[in-house]
């Protein structure tokens, strides 16, 4: 890939991305950690893992507008037909799309090639650590969600097995369980060093949510004459 093809790409990449916790900055660090991985994976394609990379949420604001969109769907879409429309061959562009429509997470189309694995391992680890924690407070903000909620008996939740949403229930559904999803080793030692402060955070937040709490309902029902 030449500097000027990067720089088409990029431009373009840089057009679509509107979203605080799925910005530029995620765009570059899923690429610099691709390439990390990429060094120990000799058959992967680097043009096509880059431009994989570069464009894997253009179809983010797609899905912002109609929640019934899949961004990985509608970016590979986007993806393919800007690249074809750049003079790029129309297997890469083919294959970059199957890259970028097998990234997520919560999904049915497992990534099958070695440029696809190492693009969904390098977004996952953007989610791993406590930059996945703040990443996720701050997507879940966005949509005035908020960090706990609360069990029937009115004690806070720890979010496992929440239906409502929040960031301690996102912990226990995707957070939590990332890091025995990666597909090459590199991805998962990466991943593996950072969990346990991700892990850290939780238990402190939860501990210190809950702290607030009690004694603190006890002693202002007793200062209003509740008991």
């Amino acid at each position: 890939m030449t500097r000027a093809q990067y720089a088409e790409i990029e431009n373009y990449m840089l057009s679509c991305m509107k979203d605080s916790a799925h910005d530029k900055e995620h765009i570059y660090r899923v690429l610099f950690v691709a390439l990390d991985i990429a060094r120990f994976e000799p058959d992967a394609d680097n043009d096509v893992l880059i431009a994989a990379c570069l464009l894997h949420d253009i179809g983010r604001a797609a899905q912002y507008a109609d929640l019934s969109v899949c961004h990985a769907l509608a970016g590979g879409e986007m993806a393919e037909a800007f690249l074809k429309k750049a003079g790029w061959d129309a297997g890469k562009a083919g294959h970059i799309r199957a890259c970028i429509e097998t990234h997520r997470y919560r999904s049915d189309r497992p990534p099958r090639s070695i440029e696809a694995k190492i693009l969904f391992d390098a977004d996952k680890i953007d989610a791993t650590g406590t930059l996945g924690i703040a990443r996720t407070i701050l997507y879940r903000g966005d949509r005035t969600e908020p960090l706990y909620t609360f069990r029937e008996d009115g004690s806070v939740s720890d979010g496992d097995g929440d239906e409502a949403p929040s960031f301690f229930q996102e912990y226990k559904f995707k957070l939590e369980k990332l890091y025995g999803l990666f597909c090459t080793k590199r991805g998962r030692e990466i991943a593996l060093s950072r969990q346990k402060s991700a892990a850290d955070f939780y238990d402190s937040m939860l501990r210190e949510v809950r702290a607030s709490y009690d004694p603190g309902r006890t002693l202002l029902a007793r200062l209003l004459g509740d008991t």
